[in-house]
């Protein structure tokens, strides 16, 4: 429900044009109540409700800043959401506010029903831009060093000292970032036991070769400074669809007798969920046959799969608030990094949670107990995180992230990282 402050001035604006009086110009809204704005913009888009959405829509348009406080830039990269949601075929433009037009550096208003091929960052945007926020992201906040963390650690426990041969699937393998610090903690235990290192060949999957061959060699070299034996094999996506390995598996995935095989799924099985679960049970069914000695499970955690376009909103609204307000309180005011990461990793985020519908939404996180209940429905079980572990990843926040806002909590045998009293992200070891 709209506070007290919105209503009046909404009336205010609206009043003034259709009477063309003069009237008190009002005061710029406050963070608290663009966000206020916002929700009640998004509650009457989802009743169809246009004409009214717009008058809220002109109202934040106006006042959003992208370079302001942690509220401000995040009601910023909502209301891109919204616009290009209210600019979805079948809704009327007459009816439908300005898109706004995202360049990086400003936001401008064009009127609608005019061509522009560079309006928003679609999903398919720049790749490079992408893989540079991915790095940045890896850098400036904890949770995907702390995912990549708990996971390595739950690999390297499973796997026997002694062990002659290791196979690592990690599905989307990206810039491998992951895996550094697993190969010299291999090599470590190596050390400290007299034995030679195991052989570790990681299978990578991606959906640019390039990509997957630039990672590969990386590897292999860090490998070898380690005197470290090791194999890289790249496995394209067809058409950038992750389903598509579903139809190849196990046969797309060489298996030697000798080797222990972990699969690694960080931020990933969220990409099969569609409007069922079909096909990511499958490809559960199909990890499972391939008898992993560890299977490795990050993910967000937050409920962005609703089919019902407000509570998905509100939902995502929540979660975005604790990561953008982490970022705040850890990085400066003028940091080009924390706002290229907001803008184009996570306003891509945003902008698909909010505007897209049907098989054209694909971040579709999931809560943990969601994911608990479908790998335990197909065989898995739960593999305790050691204290070491957790150990490990209160190092990790202490040293690199000290903040009191970053929280971590140890629930069902499982590891949850989030800002303040709200979980963001959770790991997870099955066998």
């Amino acid at each position: 429900m709209l506070g007290s402050w919105s209503q009046s001035q909404l009336m205010s604006s609206s009043n003034s044009h259709d009477r063309h009086e003069e009237e008190e110009t009002p005061q710029p809204p406050t963070a608290f109540h663009m966000r206020q704005l916002l929700v009640s913009c998004a509650d009457l888009i989802s009743q169809s409700d246009y004409s009214a959405a717009k008058r809220f829509f002109s109202i934040l348009s106006s006042n959003c800043n992208p370079y302001g406080d942690s509220t401000e830039r995040l009601v910023h990269q909502f209301i891109r959401a919204l616009s290009l949601r209210l600019h979805r075929p079948g809704i009327s433009t007459s009816t439908a506010p300005a898109a706004l037009v995202f360049d990086n550096n400003m936001v401008t208003s064009r009127p609608c029903g005019t061509s522009n091929d560079k309006m928003m960052i679609s999903y398919e945007s720049d790749q490079e831009a992408l893989r540079s926020c991915y790095l940045s992201l890896n850098k400036i906040t904890p949770f995907i060093r702390f995912c990549h963390l708990t996971a390595n650690q739950a690999i390297l426990e499973s796997i026997q000292v002694g062990q002659e041969a290791i196979h690592i699937i990690d599905f989307d393998i990206m810039h491998g970032v992951q895996w550094p610090p697993l190969m010299q903690a291999l090599a470590e235990r190596s050390n400290d036991t007299l034995q030679s290192p195991p052989m570790l060949r990681i299978t990578g999957t991606g959906q640019d070769l390039n990509v997957l061959h630039r990672t590969g060699d990386r590897l292999s070299k860090f490998a070898q400074s380690l005197g470290l034996r090791f194999h890289f094999h790249p496995l394209l996506l067809l058409n950038n669809d992750p389903t598509s390995l579903s139809l190849y598996l196990p046969s797309a995935i060489t298996l030697l007798p000798d080797e222990a095989l972990a699969v690694n799924c960080v931020l990933y099985l969220h990409r099969f969920l569609k409007d069922d679960s079909r096909e990511l049970l499958l490809f559960l069914h199909k990890i499972k046959a391939l008898n992993p000695r560890v299977v490795t499970l990050a993910e967000r955690e937050a409920n962005h799969n609703n089919p019902l376009f407000l509570q998905r909103f509100l939902e995502s609204l929540d979660h975005y608030t604790a990561l953008f307000d982490s970022l705040e309180a850890t990085l400066p005011p003028n940091s080009r990094e924390r706002l290229a990461v907001e803008q184009i990793w996570f306003g891509r985020e945003i902008m698909d949670i909010v505007s897209a519908e049907g098989e054209g939404r694909r971040e579709r996180h999931q809560k943990f107990e969601t994911w608990e209940m479908m790998l335990k429905s197909v065989g898995f079980i739960k593999v305790p995180l050691s204290p070491f572990a957790l150990s490990q990843a209160k190092i990790l926040l202490r040293l690199h992230y000290p903040s009191d806002g970053y929280q971590l909590q140890i629930l069902n045998n499982s590891f949850f990282l989030g800002w303040q009293n709200q979980s963001l992200f959770s790991v997870s070891s099955w066998q």
